[in-house]
């Protein structure tokens, strides 16, 4: 093959001009970049993501919809819901881009999902302009999928149809960043590190020069060895030559760069173990933008595909898939607490749902909802002070005692009319 396609470079890691070569697998090999994939992957992946039916005129509860048992249980009968929506996550994290063929059975009713590596995948069009995907599967066939048995969810792109690689944005940054850990890693594996270079007035003979190599192997070469006095005879001296890491900006260009491929990802630096601008005070701050900056737009991605893909025309104007992220959005014990009270006074929660936040199980008679009684709707606010204004109604009299003019009441008790 002589020319052969330039996905095929990528998924191989051949060089591709000078550098350090990096690809979508390569990239994996940093750390910065291993860690924020995990990050994004494994949270997204974790969160429930049930199915709801729309209740009229407004609400929503969760249903047993068939859709619902593939995202959350089993989508196909070799991988986890989990491993599936991290795999799907990876793949879009480092190609930009996630696709997954829908299975349908003899009834048109949607069996599996079974993810494919982008770089196995081509955006085609029929004469006609109607899109499709054609696949290359393992052993180098082809075959053809109909847009519509695409699950694919593409990332930030420029034509609407497919996102473009983050690591072919940021090659440069993740270049730099494997160039550092390389030059780490050769520093401290192979160097002799004595921080000098010896000079000799005279030459060596051959057997004085294989002992003085020996010699430098044995005593001085490696990390476990560094920084030893060296010993020097014949009229020896030695000079500084090596540049330590610190003076080349070893350490600060490896923590800049970490910092670099966060913000690439939108990866919080704490999340990162880098708790260098972190305090406790702003922790859960940070944690809360994570989930709404960098979780929220991939979550809409999956939901909104979800929505598209997955469900029947009519089937959209009833259900629809919807994350959980209210346990990723909860504060301390503290906060919930006042929180929980607050949305109880007003009768937007029960006790029961309370509860079910805190993934406890509900109580009898734990369904109701109640309203402080000094409280009143707005709408009343003329009816309520229309009844203050009306006069106090007329007293009863008493049975008995005194009549309206001072008088003793004939009738009234204990008395007698008759004078007797």
């Amino acid at each position: 093959m002589k020319n052969p396609k330039r996905w095929l470079y990528n998924a191989l890691g051949i060089p591709v001009g000078r550098g350090i070569a990096v690809t979508e697998s390569s990239a994996m090999r940093s750390t910065a970049v291993l860690t924020c994939v995990r990050i994004l992957a494994e949270s997204v992946a974790s969160l429930p993501l049930p199915v709801y039916k729309r209740l009229n005129p407004r609400g929503k509860v969760r249903t047993k919809h068939k859709i619902a048992d593939l995202l959350q249980n089993r989508p196909n009968p070799r991988m986890t819901a989990f491993t599936f929506r991290e795999t799907m996550m990876a793949h879009i994290l480092l190609w930009g881009n996630c696709y997954a063929e829908i299975e349908y059975d003899a009834t048109g009713e949607i069996t599996a999902l079974w993810p494919i590596p982008p770089h196995r995948v081509e955006h085609m069009e029929t004469a006609e302009g109607d899109p499709f995907f054609r696949v290359t599967t393992k052993d180098g066939k082809q075959h053809n999928i109909p847009f519509y048995a695409m699950f694919h969810i593409p990332g930030l792109g420029f034509d609407g149809t497919k996102g473009v690689s983050v690591i072919h944005w940021a090659r440069q940054a993740i270049e730099l960043a494997l160039a550092t850990e390389q030059f780490g890693a050769d520093f401290f594996e192979n160097g002799t590190n004595v921080g000098a270079v010896a000079t000799l007035p005279g030459t060596l003979s051959d057997a004085a020069f294989e002992r003085l190599q020996k010699s430098l192997r044995e005593k001085y070469e490696g990390l476990g060895k560094a920084h030893r006095l060296m010993l020097l005879e014949e009229g020896m001296t030695f000079s500084k030559n090596t540049i330590p890491p610190n003076d080349a900006q070893f350490l600060e260009t490896r923590k800049f760069q970490i910092l670099e491929i966060a913000r690439v990802f939108r990866v919080p630096p704490h999340m990162m173990a880098d708790l260098e601008r972190a305090s406790f005070s702003n922790i859960e701050q940070q944690s809360t933008d994570f989930v709404i900056h960098s979780l929220r737009p991939w979550l809409i991605r999956w939901e909104q595909t979800i929505n598209w893909k997955l469900f029947s025309l009519n089937e959209q104007k009833r259900f629809f898939a919807e994350h959980l992220v209210e346990g990723l959005l909860r504060g301390d014990s503290s906060a919930r607490a006042a929180f929980y009270k607050e949305m109880f006074m007003i009768g937007v929660y029960s006790q029961n749902d309370i509860r079910e936040k805190e993934n406890d199980n509900p109580i009898e008679g734990g369904d109701r909802y109640y309203v402080p009684l000094n409280m009143l709707p707005l709408d009343m606010l003329d009816e309520y002070y229309k009844n203050q204004a009306k006069p106090p109604p007329e007293p009863i009299p008493p049975k008995g005692g005194d009549n309206e003019n001072g008088e003793k009441d004939e009738g009234a008790a204990g008395t007698n009319p008759t004078g007797e």
